[in-house]
């Protein structure tokens, strides 16, 4: 089996990818895989350190307003699907598949006019300008939310989940407990702001320190490596409470994910397909500032079946972010609704389930 993989901008839609390709490989040892992205993208970075050939082309996005950038973004579609037609027919893939980001536009639109097999992998549920492009043009659509179906050709469109919540089923709570010195038996709160952190998020924890060192359980802050040492400084002044644990970055999330009870977060793709896959309980505060608004959408998929607590980040202060974690830890009742809930929202099966839709299309 001979597959292109193309995604990039975001972890978002890298790592998804990745743990597909994982789960080729597992499958099919002998699978030759060519993953097409952009130099200036996390791709470049994050698909070369796991030894998958890369090959790259130059694409920008369209911009919402008339600009004559849009007139250069055409120019560069053009070359970036002639460049990969030439990358399809030396490679001479059984399918191709995009999961998301500018790149996919002119590579899985490449290899559909050249009568390739394509799929699309749609992560949010609300879909982006590229996919909803290309979605007239390939053979299969795969998405994570069932609310995403309704901006594709129904025929087209397959329910698999995320792959990346496939990453959590081998886990190691032990590990992730030791990892950060969690006290052993003690609830603990998972508290993160995207990889970048959140300013938000810092300001209502930090202003509440002093009453969190009070509580019975413990909590883990991870506040991005930009604001980490501003954040230390901060605690420092409430004497470094002991159930307080200040991170800048987790590299074991998947671990640290299944030893904890309750996690504070954004409403990236990603994050929610790995803590539904556990049933982790969550209060998600989506990011006011992505494409589409298509975080308090993913958050709602979860909330509005009682997974998680859904709170906007203009709703969002010290004190009701207290009441929303002692709301969930204090009531045991409670946190295993939001647990089933998010089991029955999970697919840890997704990357196989992915896996199995190329092959359905694949020549």
């Amino acid at each position: 089996m001979k597959v292109v993989v193309t995604g990039g901008g975001t972890g978002g839609h890298i790592y998804p990818a990745l743990s597909l390709i994982k789960e080729i490989k597992k499958e099919q040892p002998k699978a030759e895989i060519l993953y097409i992205g952009t130099e200036r993208g996390l791709e470049s970075e994050l698909v070369p350190r796991e030894n998958i050939p890369f090959k790259t082309i130059h694409i920008t996005g369209f911009r919402r307003k008339l600009s004559f950038e849009n007139v250069k973004t055409v120019a560069r579609f053009i070359q970036g699907v002639k460049k990969s037609k030439q990358m399809m027919k030396e490679f001479k893939p059984d399918v191709v598949i995009g999961t998301g980001g500018y790149v996919c536009g002119p590579v899985v639109y490449a290899a559909a006019k050249l009568g390739i097999p394509t799929v699309i992998h749609e992560q949010n549920s609300v879909p982006g300008l590229t996919n909803k492009f290309l979605s007239k043009y390939v053979n299969k659509i795969a998405i994570c939310f069932e609310e995403a179906k309704k901006f594709f050709p129904e025929e087209k469109v397959v329910f698999t989940g995320n792959p990346r919540a496939s990453e959590v089923k081998d886990v190691n709570p032990k590990m992730g407990r030791d990892s950060l010195g969690l006290v052993d038996g003690k609830k603990t709160v998972l508290i993160v702001g995207g990889s970048r952190g959140a300013r938000p998020i810092n300001d209502a924890l930090l202003s509440v320190v002093g009453d969190i060192s009070k509580k019975p359980y413990q909590v883990v802050y991870v506040t991005g490596t930009v604001h980490y040492d501003a954040v230390v400084e901060k605690v420092k002044e409430h004497s470094n409470p002991s159930n307080v644990i200040i991170k800048p970055f987790i590299h074991n999330m998947p671990d640290v994910l299944s030893a904890v009870d309750l996690i504070v977060a954004r409403a990236g793709a990603t994050t929610l397909a790995e803590i539904t896959a556990l049933g982790l309980p969550s209060i998600l505060i989506p990011s006011p500032y992505v494409t589409n608004n298509h975080q308090e959408k993913n958050a709602h998929a979860l909330s509005s079946k009682g997974a998680a607590i859904l709170r906007l980040e203009k709703e969002m202060s010290g004190k009701q972010l207290i009441k929303d974690i002692d709301l969930v830890l204090s009531d045991e009742i409670k946190w295993e609704s939001m647990h089933k809930e998010a089991l029955q929202i999970g697919v840890p099966n997704a990357a196989a389930d992915l896996y199995d839709l190329l092959k359905t299309v694949s020549r």
